[in-house]
C-alpha cells in the first residue's frame, strides 16, 4: 500500500480525528490511478493494542488483493465503485457503493470490478 503521511489525506478539520470519508476517498483513488500497482490504502484508526482496526482502500478497475486470511471479525463497506469479494475459493459476493457486508471467516480476496474504494474493518 502507498504511504500516505504528509499526501494531504490529514484528519479534517471538523471533530479532531475526524475524517470525510467523500473527500479522501476521492484523493485516495487518484493516488491509486497514479501508483503502478492500481491501488493505495489508509488506515483511518492506527494504534498498537486497539480495538478495531480501519483501513480506507482504494483499487483500480482490475486489481485484486490476493486471498489472505483474517484471524478476527472483518466488514468491508463499498464507498465508491464495485468489488468482487471471493471466500473459501467458490464463493463470490458483488458490492456496490453503499453495500456493507461481513467478510467471511475463511481464506477471503477482494477484486475491484470498477475503480473503487471500500472501508475495511476488523477486530484486533
Amino acid at each position: 500500500m502507498t504511504d500516505l503521511t504528509g499526501a494531504g489525506l490529514e484528519p479534517d478539520a471538523g471533530a479532531p480525528g475526524s475524517v470525510n470519508l467523500p473527500s479522501a476517498a476521492a484523493e485516495l483513488l487518484e493516488l491509486a490511478r497514479t501508483s503502478r500497482a492500481g491501488r493505495a490504502g489508509r488506515t483511518l484508526t492506527p494504534g498498537a493494542g486497539a480495538a478495531l482496526k480501519q483501513t480506507l482502500m482504494a483499487l483500480v478497475a482490475g486489481q485484486s488483493l490476493a486471498d489472505h486470511d483474517t484471524p478476527t471479525a472483518a466488514t468491508l463497506q463499498v464507498l465508491v465503485g464495485a468489488v468482487r469479494l471471493t471466500a473459501g475459493g467458490t464463493e463470490t459476493l458483488e458490492l456496490y457503493a453503499g453495500d456493507h457486508a461481513p467478510v467471511p471467516p475463511v481464506r477471503h480476496g477482494l477484486d475491484a470490478i470498477d475503480d473503487a474504494v471500500v472501508l475495511i474493518s476488523v477486530v484486533q
